[in-house]
């Protein structure tokens, strides 16, 4: 049975910065009050050219860098969001398609901000199943767009951004080694878009009440949250016969402070064992986890050999958490160059749109 190994890392958020401050301009509410609770000075907001897809392909061809890998060789794409582009067609295949990943599957999966957790899991379970070589895992975020910037409880606390991990077979042991995932359906309403799915599609009324803004239950939230974080942690950690002695870095769901505080007392670790980065990029959701991670990575703080857990929670509501021992890159004997393929894609893309149109234009006349 292959192993699943973490081989190549990218993210990306956007270039726009809003302060505690400049909320304060828009909400009652100041610098200290926000910084108190949840721990966020600033986050990234995105520009009117950015959106989830074109904020993943930049995760994704920087994570493709790393890995050594051209997009042709990738067998799926996950894509993992809380704000996808659309219902549907899926914000993976808009990224396979301005990749070039011409032989991959690709779909989107949805479990709030656990979803990246959950995306690397089902990657890994593909590649330990042997049906496949490489993975691409995506979790992009403009939450923004979706937050009520007149709620003060929930405008503070999101951010956009993206990050994208490539998971790759290997006969070499490592990379991911456990993993649990959990849900909760009678909590849907403490974190929710009440509005825009079927269950209470669009209207003038719906828009007129912030339907389609995010709505959440803090206090409710919070609770759940420190109560399944060390539980998923501890419940990782026992299936493959380890304690949290044998961890070097919990990488925690970047929501809030306190929450990731209440993790370590829970766990009895220390706190300079958790990635935090919390105060500069706020909650971007399904981009947290990755973003925090490769951080880690450039201080390098993270390193081959480390055991690193990484533990989420989000809407459903659904939690999880997954042990990895860190390898990084596969040992290649050539260089790849991963930026033309993005060109060629745009090519392709027109090419085959253009094919369409045509054989669209001749079926009509035979009809």
């Amino acid at each position: 049975m292959p192993f699943a190994h973490i081989t190549g890392w990218g993210m990306y958020v956007p270039e726009p910065v809003l302060t505690n401050d400049d909320i304060s301009k828009l909400v009652e509410t100041s610098d200290e009050w926000i910084r108190e609770r949840t721990g966020i000075r600033e986050r990234h907001i995105a520009s009117e050219t950015d959106f989830p897809s074109t904020m993943g392909v930049e995760a994704a061809i920087r994570a493709l860098k790393v890995a050594n890998l051209v997009p042709t060789e990738l067998d799926l794409i996950i894509c993992t969001s809380s704000s996808p582009e659309y219902i549907f067609p899926a914000t993976a295949c808009l990224i396979q398609d301005q990749i070039g990943a011409t032989k991959a599957g690709a779909f989107d999966l949805q479990a709030a901000c656990t979803g990246f957790v959950y995306a690397l899991n089902m990657g890994a379970q593909a590649i330990r199943s042997g049906s496949i070589k490489n993975v691409l895992v995506v979790g992009t975020e403009v939450l923004s767009r979706f937050t009520n910037w007149k709620d003060r409880n929930t405008c503070i606390l999101f951010g956009d951004g993206a990050g994208a991990f490539v998971l790759q077979a290997s006969d070499q042991p490592g990379g991911v080694m456990s993993a649990v995932m959990h849900s909760d359906g009678s909590g849907a309403d403490a974190l929710n878009v009440p509005a825009g799915g079927a269950h209470c599609p669009a209207t003038e009324a719906t828009i007129r009440e912030g339907k389609h803004f995010i709505h959440m239950d803090g206090k409710e939230v919070f609770r759940f949250a420190t109560r399944v974080m060390g539980k998923a942690v501890t419940e990782a950690l026992e299936q493959i016969q380890l304690t949290t002695n044998d961890v070097q870095w919990i990488v925690p769901h970047q929501a809030n402070y306190r929450i990731i505080d209440s993790a370590a007392k829970h766990l009895k670790m220390p706190l300079d064992k958790f990635v935090i980065n919390v105060d500069r990029y706020g909650n971007t959701s399904t981009a947290s986890v990755p973003i925090a991670t490769i951080e880690a990575i450039q201080k390098s703080q993270i390193k081959p050999k480390d055991k690193v857990v990484f533990v989420a929670f989000g809407g459903g509501l659904t939690w999880a958490a997954m042990v990895v021992e860190w390898t990084g890159p596969l040992p290649s004997k050539k260089h790849v160059r991963v930026e033309p393929y993005r060109w060629f894609a745009r090519l392709r893309s027109y090419i085959r749109r253009i094919l369409r149109h045509i054989e669209g234009f001749f079926s009509r006349k035979e009809l």
